[in-house]
């Protein structure tokens, strides 16, 4: 049976009202019924969808990851697809999301360890996934260091994580954010692809 249009609306209201409180006061400060009069629906309308506090934070997070899906999607559209162009696109649209939604990130992250949070799972694949091949495109290349591209894929996460927490944490202006990542970006194509090239002087290993 179809849900009317109304609790769709209803939905979209609730979650977008939810984004700004999380935005504003943190996740601690959500309440299903402040929520509702924000969204200007009755107190009871948000229980049509959320049982409890929690499935609304877990829809929330799985919206994050659908949404940081479609903005990394969108830039490594407009990126063209020179390996190099599309990296510093997808950096930046992360770092934008990062920075801009602290709060939801973190949310995202984690709620997804918490035990039976499949659809969370689930719904990490899409973004990572893309980062993932991204990686894996620049090792076809040979621009980037052969090996497992998930070990490749974590150290360029890793940077760009601790770029979102110098920002977050307001040790560095986010003014500087462009400039951050287009070098953090250019200092780990060169390391990589410096490695890249030593492993293809590797001599290889004789046979007995």
């Amino acid at each position: 049976m179809s849900v009317p249009a109304y609790h769709h609306g209803n939905l979209r209201a609730t979650l977008l009202a939810a984004e700004r409180s999380l935005r504003q006061h943190g996740a601690d400060q959500l309440s299903l019924r402040e929520l509702a009069r924000e969204a200007g629906v009755s107190h009871a309308a948000p229980r049509r969808h959320f049982p409890d506090r929690q499935a609304l934070l877990d829809a929330l997070a799985e919206a994050g990851f659908a949404r940081l899906d479609e903005e990394l999607r969108a830039a490594l559209a407009a990126a063209g697809e020179e390996f190099g162009l599309r990296l510093h696109a997808m950096a930046a649209a992360y770092l934008r999301f990062a920075t801009e939604d602290a709060a939801l990130l973190e949310l995202m992250f984690a709620g997804k360890h918490r035990e039976g949070a499949d659809r969370l799972v689930a719904a990490v694949a899409a973004p990572f996934g893309l980062m993932h091949n991204l990686v894996a495109q620049g090792q076809a290349q040979g621009v980037l260091e052969p090996g497992d591209p998930q070990r490749v894929g974590i150290v360029l996460f890793a940077t760009l994580q601790g770029i979102a927490t110098l920002i977050n944490g307001s040790l560095v202006t986010p003014e500087l954010l462009d400039g951050i990542v287009e070098t953090a970006v250019d200092q780990f194509i060169r390391g990589s692809r410096r490695r890249a090239r030593e492993a293809a002087r590797q001599p290889l290993p004789k046979h007995e």
